[in-house]
């Protein structure tokens, strides 16, 4: 998380108000809160998530630095230009519209915020193709049908929608050699006589996900699949 934000900035600015877009269970918000004293709200589709992340953060003396509520990130509840860092870790590749998402993001920055997008991707389209090869497509909807996820779109996709919007200090990167080993180490973790019992008992979405889980290292080591860190600033 702190090497997020020093790419992101340079020097890097302590952030005093931050929504989590996307926030899962919190874990974001917490570390953003303990580090730097950053108010924090986050949202996410699912109730059960938000009464979870809010439970952590009481747990953790965090309940008067974070919150949590449900809300829609395409259509965000806060006024135009609240939080000087928009963060959204691993949730643009659930939007079924990026061009919404990304103008929701730049919103609700405040003149001279932060945006941090942490997603997936697919490859960069070279100069002369039109799309990605039927292979690599036919991959791609393999994995969005096991994690029900619409379309994704490239790095460079989310940059043009970036520049669109004026945005500034804009970059982008290819981190995914550090979080490669992640995927075949949830499957050895799950194939263990501890984790299988489990997933065994955790229902047909969290074993299709598993079952999908070579189609994501698959795409990973085919250079298909971008874990992306594109990051920017709202001008003043």
């Amino acid at each position: 998380f702190a090497r997020l934000i020093w790419f992101a900035e340079d020097p890097v600015k302590k952030p005093k108000s931050v929504v989590d877009v996307g926030c899962g269970i919190g874990g974001s918000s917490r570390y953003l809160a303990r580090k730097y004293g950053a108010k924090c709200q986050g949202i996410t589709l699912s109730p059960v998530q938000a009464q979870r992340a809010n439970d952590l953060a009481a747990a953790k003396g965090l309940a008067d630095k974070v919150s949590f509520q449900v809300a829609d990130a395409l259509e965000q509840p806060f006024p135009d230009g609240q939080f000087d860092l928009v963060w959204s870790m691993e949730s643009g590749e659930h939007m079924p519209d990026k061009t919404r998402f990304v103008n929701e993001l730049a919103r609700v920055a405040a003149p001279g915020g932060t945006i941090i997008i942490v997603t997936w991707c697919h490859r960069d389209l070279s100069p002369s193709e039109e799309s990605l090869q039927p292979w690599e497509q036919k991959l791609l909807s393999k994995i969005c049908n096991a994690y029900y996820l619409p379309a994704w779109c490239s790095t460079s996709d989310y940059v043009k929608l970036l520049e669109s919007l004026s945005l500034q200090d804009i970059k982008a990167a290819d981190w995914s050699e550090y979080v490669a080993p992640f995927w075949p180490a949830v499957i050895r973790s799950a194939l263990t006589w501890k984790g299988f019992p489990l997933l065994l008992r955790s229902g047909f979405k969290t074993i299709k996900g598993a079952l999908a889980m070579p189609l994501m290292i698959e795409g990973y080591k085919k250079n298909l699949i971008k874990f992306a860190i594109i990051t920017c600033r709202k001008p003043e």
